[in-house]
């Protein structure tokens, strides 16, 4: 039987979402002249979708269904983000240059979501087929096998940085592979390798693109003087930057943290949704969290969602199918990582990466995708000892 608590703590997750959708998008629904309950409504048929999703894939057969469902996710989505850049305009839709959604029915499809859960799966099958303990195996025995995920990764990386300007995401899926590779059974040593080679290629596209560049300046002038206070002055002096390019965004989004205090505004009452923080619902929902009910509020849910990565790890825990076992670790990682990167960019302490907050950001893509995956996990948990 599928684990039902990870189920009813999802929901309960969507629910809240619809919910902040509705308070949130207040100031947003007017400046697109829509109804008041326009994104609450798409985000509450995203919802019920989603968790009807998740049901139905709770009861497949994991032996028959899995498989097929990861690997289709994997290769459609990627034959999706290859064809979007020859797709006619009435298809695609193009913001700052970049293609990431694909038009259909009135809605609009990023086929990265979908991607996330197809590579996590593809990984995880991958890996308990080829990986096992590194034992007796040198560093460059263990770089040769990881070749050709190498490939498929700078393949990924391609299409999500550069064709689709979207590095957050690239971070994501790095992290998580890395973190994978580890629990697959290779050493540590080979990890950190990676990990660093990671950190000069994430180094190199920053430094190749001028809004990158930009967005680092503009996080740098607001976190400058908590950190060079440890320098000496001429040093200090040197790494400052002009406070004209603060970042407003992340200015009003900690104010708005400020302004909820320990039990929120209420709500409906927050004020910084009002056109200071540009559509707080989607990437900004934990700051319009924190303002409209406060530090309990954002403290129930971080408790709703840890409360479900440890449903998630301890059916991989308890997984006795290799493949199972890693495709789960691996969507409570990226869930994770997904959800750490959006907090610490809404709080100043990384700059913003576009990161939506699993479960709870407005966005039909994102939503579905997520469940999609712990639909999967379900299905995995039939076959482990919960």
């Amino acid at each position: 039987m599928a684990d039902r608590k990870l189920f009813t703590l999802v929901s309960l997750m969507i629910l809240i979402s619809v919910i902040l959708t509705y308070s949130l998008s207040a100031y947003t629904t007017l400046l697109f002249g829509v109804n008041e309950f326009h994104f609450a409504l798409r985000q509450a048929i995203f919802g019920f979708l989603a968790i009807v999703i998740i049901w139905l894939l709770a009861q497949l057969d994991p032996d028959k269904w899995l498989k097929r469902v990861g690997l289709t996710l994997f290769f459609g989505s990627m034959i999706m983000m290859i064809a979007m850049p020859f797709l006619p305009e009435y298809l695609v839709s193009e913001v700052g240059g970049a293609k990431r959604w694909i038009k259909l029915f009135g809605f609009s499809l990023a086929p990265v979501e979908f991607f996330k859960v197809g590579f996590v799966y593809f990984l995880a099958w991958s890996f308990s087929r080829k990986l096992g303990h590194h034992d007796g195996m040198g560093i460059g025995a263990e770089f040769k096998r990881f070749i050709p995920y190498a490939l498929v990764f700078v393949g990924a990386m391609f299409m999500i940085a550069f064709i689709q300007n979207d590095l957050g995401q690239v971070v994501v899926l790095g992290m998580t592979l890395l973190f994978m590779l580890m629990f697959a059974g290779s050493s540590f040593r080979f990890f950190f390798t990676l990990l660093s080679i990671s950190i000069l290629f994430f180094i190199f596209f920053i430094m190749t693109a001028e809004h990158r560049i930009s967005r680092i300046k503009s996080w740098w002038a607001l976190a400058q003087n908590s950190v060079l206070e440890l320098f000496p002055a001429a040093i200090a002096q040197k790494l400052r930057v002009p406070t004209e390019i603060e970042p407003y965004q992340i200015g009003h989004s900690l104010n708005a943290i400020n302004n909820g205090g320990i039990f929120g505004t209420g709500l409906a009452n927050g004020t910084f949704k009002l056109g200071f923080l540009s559509e707080v619902h989607t990437d900004f929902v934990l700051a319009g969290l924190a303002e409209e009910f406060g530090f309990v509020g954002v403290l129930v849910v971080v408790i709703l969602f840890m409360w479900i990565l440890q449903r998630i790890f301890k059916i991989a825990n308890r997984s006795k199918d290799r493949c199972a076992y890693l495709f789960s670790l691996g969507v409570g990682l990226l869930l994770s990582f997904a959800f750490l990167i959006n907090a610490y960019g809404i709080s100043g302490i990384t700059p913003i990466k576009g990161i939506s907050v699993p479960f709870l950001s407005y966005g039909g893509s994102a939503i579905i995708a997520a469940s999609m995956a712990v639909g999967m996990v379900l299905m995995a948990s039939k076959k482990a000892k919960m």
